[in-house]
């Protein structure tokens, strides 16, 4: 444990070394003008800082280490903005009360420090785009950071400069409801959408035009919570953290992320923002993290709830101790309470809180708020209104929408071959359920439904009919319902409820086509929205197998955050699309995708269950006793996934051929090139993921049957055949092993894999050696 009572370096040192720095005191008549690009230095950075520190009393540097939510109520934080006791707010999106906050903190407070405001921009401001287990569906980092890239120049119209995304947990329990925030079960994917979301947010460097401070998110382990129960403890084995939880966040910290917050939950016993190990030891010193860590909501008081801190001014020592430089919390912070006094008591030193101001200080320097404090007001509204946005919105849908199952080419539909469609589901017209989770500021009115994309699709010769048939209701309300006031579902009779299914099957019955909306409605995943079954909710199944015993066509466009349990319908529906929460122009997405103007070419981010009996099933497991047996591990069910990772069809179809290594042999430490040609054997251009696996026969431990370790997105002409290349490195080859408890790379025979998802066929092997 870190000794509180330890010498420290001396201030300057500290700055010198974490290269951050603060502004010196300013006027406070500063206009809302637009800032102009322009990166300032390392130099210039501390030079400002340590000017600032000097004048900063104990209390003003405190204030700076605090944040606090505000709902609807921006009066009850005014006192504590003008006396400088907080250097942070979060949840204020209106332009015009950020601009009326941001005059007291800096007209009001003793040397002018802006404050800094946040805000959960998870998946789009205005523009929703999908959701990212979506994003990462797409296996195009490049939208993802275009999407982000939009976000945060929406966000950041308004005057909120920090997102609190991306979220870098890996999951591979789909009960789990946060599972719908990130990029699913796979290491090196995750990484990926990580790298491209920081960029996206932040730009070329911190403080860039048009750009926000990203937040990397939860560190770390968060994912794995106990049976995919939110906020439970997670116990994860040091290989699975080094090898699997933690490479997105490094990759995170490698692309330059500015700051990074703490998680919720006990990591093998030791709560993550109680964790020195975690936010000291591998977040500063093995990976050189130079930003700022805040705690999750009330996550530093919570210390005190996991029996972790004696009490409240405990927990703010601990919090400190171990590098949470400022503490989230929905009301007075508890380092506002206890800090100044753990200072007198020695607990803390002044030199500590200097570390975790300046950090903090830094950033709003890197920001532009000292020279750019305020928001111009008719400008946020012109971005808004940017339609640009929202076609960028309608393509990420169209790139993320996985074809899981298209018997007799039913998809994509023929033009003028359906006189009518039955578009039929309870989310099928639900402008809220389109968004998915996690978006506050969206415009209803503008946001297409599957239903209102069908009818515009379908044109004037196709009648298009609508029954919800069904409801779907959570038995637990979500927080969010009641945080914000959404009035619940009020549920049919019984008789009311049989009278909508009938409606439903007997608009199947006199249609040529039925389109079935089914999933979860959007309040169903997220924070607080884990399940402990993935069967589609409500009597979703009845009506399902109720429309498919009409005998008529059906497609079944699934609406959710994460695998769900549809073995029956994998086998009796023709066609199967996976649209996820597709976003503001979802409806036209999926419309154009249905129809052929779009055509699928995403790929499951992680591997889809038959049932929720199977969890955790992940791709990459060990190789064990009777490995041959792999499928036959239950006596009542396949011990294989419904869908393996990576998986998605497309409209045409595709042949890889000519595997070829650069190097049979080559020695530890050194690079080779894998190459493969894919070939477009249908009639149309489309898209294909070409995916590099690998799988490392023997060494200092066990290794995975196989790893992503590469992965393009290619767009082929029909009949036409392109060459993909990969190189596989050091880096690629390295991992954490528990034999060592440090990082190896083997001496070793491997296989190498390229095809169109996990279950490749195409095959080749190297050798490194000593």
């Amino acid at each position: 444990m870190f000794n509180r009572n330890a010498s420290h370096p001396s201030l300057v040192r500290i700055l010198i070394f974490t290269l951050f720095s603060v502004v010196a005191v300013r006027t406070s008549t500063v206009a809302a003008t637009t800032p102009t690009s322009g990166q300032i230095s390392d130099e210039q950075v501390h030079t400002r800082v340590a000017a600032l520190l000097q004048q900063m009393t104990l209390e003003e540097k405190i204030g700076q280490l605090s944040q606090q939510f505000v709902f609807d109520k921006p009066d009850e934080v005014e006192g504590p903005v003008a006396k400088g006791q907080l250097g942070s707010l979060l949840f204020i999106t209106d332009p015009a009360v950020i601009n009326q906050l941001q005059h007291l903190a800096v007209e009001k407070t003793r040397l002018h420090i802006p404050l800094i405001f946040g805000f959960d921009v998870i998946h789009g401001f205005r523009t929703i785009f999908p959701v990212p287990i979506a994003m990462a569906a797409s296996w195009d980092p490049s939208v993802e950071e275009k999407a982000q890239t939009i976000a945060a120049q929406e966000a950041s119209a308004v005057g909120i400069k920090w997102a609190f995304a991306p979220m870098l947990d890996i999951a591979r329990d789909p009960r789990w409801g946060r599972i719908v925030e990130g990029a699913g079960e796979d290491p090196y994917l995750g990484s990926a959408m990580a790298a491209a979301q920081v960029r996206g947010f932040q730009g070329p460097y911190i403080g860039a035009l048009d750009h926000v401070l990203a937040c990397m998110k939860h560190f770390a382990g968060y994912g794995a919570a106990e049976g995919g129960r939110d906020y439970d403890a997670s116990y994860i084995p040091e290989d699975q953290m080094w090898n699997v939880y933690l490479p997105p966040f490094n990759a995170a910290v490698k692309a330059g992320v500015g700051s990074a917050m703490s998680a919720y939950m006990d990591l093998n016993d030791v709560p993550a923002t109680g964790n020195r190990w975690l936010l000291h030891d591998v977040l500063r010193q093995d990976w050189g993290f130079k930003g700022f860590v805040v705690s999750d909501a009330d996550a530093v008081k919570n210390l005190k709830t996991h029996g972790y801190a004696k009490d409240l001014p405990d927990a703010a020592v601990r919090g400190l101790d171990v590098g949470v430089d400022m503490e989230m919390s929905l009301g007075p912070t508890a380092y506002s309470q206890g800090l100044a006094a753990a200072v007198a008591s020695g607990k803390v030193s002044v030199e500590q809180i200097d570390e975790s101001a300046a950090r903090i200080l830094a950033v709003k320097i890197r920001l532009g708020l000292f020279e750019h404090p305020y928001v111009d007001e008719a400008r946020s509204a012109q971005i808004l209104a940017t339609s640009e946005h929202r076609t960028a919105s309608r393509l990420a849908a169209e790139r993320s929408a996985v074809l899981l199952r298209n018997e007799g080419h039913l998809l994509p539909l023929k033009p003028g071959a359906y006189h009518s469609i039955a578009v039929i589901g309870p989310t099928a017209d639900s402008t809220r359920d389109t968004l998915g989770p996690w978006t506050f500021q969206q415009d209803l009115d503008e946001t297409v439904t599957v239903l209102s994309g069908i009818r515009s699709k379908a044109g004037s010769g196709t009648q298009v009919t609508y029954a919800q048939g069904v409801q779907i209701k959570r038995k637990i309300p979500s927080m969010f319902d009641e945080i914000f006031h959404v009035p619940p579902v009020v549920l049919w009779s019984a008789g009311q409820a049989a009278q909508e299914m009938q409606k439903a099957i007997d608009l199947a019955k006199n249609s040529d086509l039925t389109i079935l909306v089914l999933g979860e409605a959007q309040n169903m995943a997220g924070e607080r929205a884990s399940r402990e079954s993935l069967d589609l909710p409500g009597n979703e199944e009845q009506l399902l197998e109720a429309v498919a015993a009409t005998g008529k066509s059906i497609v079944l466009v699934l609406m959710n955050g994460r695998p769900l349990n549809i073995t029956w319908a994998s086998t009796h529906v023709p066609a199967i699309l996976e649209a996820w929460y597709p976003g503001t122009q979802g409806g036209n997405a999926i419309a154009n995708v249905v129809f052929g103007e779009a055509i699928p070419g995403g790929k499951l981010p992680l591997a889809w269950p038959r049932n929720v009996g199977q969890i955790p099933i992940n791709y990459a497991h060990n190789t064990t006793f009777q490995p041959e047996e792999q499928g036959r591990r239950y006596w009542d069910e396949e011990s294989t996934p419904l869908y393996p990772f990576g998986y998605g069809l497309s409209y045409s179809t595709f042949r890889f051929s000519n595997i070829k290594v650069s190097q049979s042999s080559i020695r530890v430490g050194q690079s080779l090139d894998v190459t493969a040609d894919v070939e477009n054997t249908g009639d149309i251009t489309a898209d294909e993921v070409a995916q590099l696996y690998i799988h490392q026969q023997y060494g200092s431990t066990s290794r995975p049957v196989r790893e992503l370790k590469g992965f393009r997105r290619i767009t082929i002409p029909a009949h036409q055949k392109e060459t993909v290349h990969f190189t596989i490195t050091p880096d690629d080859l390295r991992y954490w092993s528990t034999a060592t408890r440090d990082w190896v790379q083997d001496p070793s025979d491997f296989d190498a894999w390229v095809g169109p998802d996990s279950t490749a066929e195409l095959h080749a092997t190297f050798t490194v050696t000593q």
